[in-house]
């Protein structure tokens, strides 16, 4: 018999080999940028993320099976829908970067900053993508205390690693995405996304 439980599973299953997927096109693109002189920064914070991350899909499903939380209904159903389209804006952002896009921070000195695409509204798209994420999986069947507890710890690393990014970025990505809100859409100010005083 197929229940909400099999069917949420397989969703998780599903997730976790498109997460395997997108390692292997990490390792490749870090392959190709060190050999470009990549700088990879941000390695301490990176284990911590990469253990957290690694951890969220097993706590979705354990929330479920051993604390028996049923399927929300029409909350279920909102939560579904936002996580496809997390998932969507995640696959914007990985098509729009090519290959550039990475988990790790690997900057390439002299790669002007990418402006098309999910950046042309967010200086952080791909987070802003894994913000809704943790709350919408968890909330798919009913697993409040992970959708809580991810939240909660995944806003911690990305307060250290958005630091990070944008540091290492340096003043030529500042000036480019000067005004852009870092990740929540919103009324883009005069001027904001173009380079002063230069092409």
């Amino acid at each position: 018999m197929v229940t909400s439980e099999r069917l949420y599973l397989a969703f998780l299953g599903a997730v976790a080999v498109e997460r395997l997927a997108e390692l292997a096109l990490s390792r490749r693109n870090a392959r190709r940028a060190f050999a470009r002189g990549g700088v990879e920064v941000g390695r301490a914070h990176f284990r911590v993320m990469a253990g957290m991350h690694g951890a969220f899909l097993a706590a979705c499903a354990l929330e479920v099976l051993w604390l028996g939380r049923p399927f929300p209904g029409p909350v279920g159903l909102a939560a579904l829908a936002l996580a496809l389209l997390a998932q969507a804006l995640r696959t914007w952002v990985i098509h729009t970067l090519g290959d550039q896009w990475n988990v790790r921070i690997i900057v390439v000195p002299g790669a002007p900053p990418v402006v098309g695409g999910p950046y042309r509204y967010l200086r952080h798209p791909n987070y802003a993508a894994v913000i809704v994420e943790m709350i919408a999986i968890p909330m798919i069947h009913g697993a409040w205390l992970t959708a809580l507890v991810w939240s909660a710890l995944n806003a911690l690393v990305l307060a250290v690693r958005i630091r990070a990014e944008e540091e290492a970025l340096g003043p030529a990505y500042a000036a480019r995405m000067r005004g852009l809100p870092r990740l929540v859409p919103g009324r883009r100010p005069p001027g904001a996304g173009e380079l002063s005083g230069g092409p």
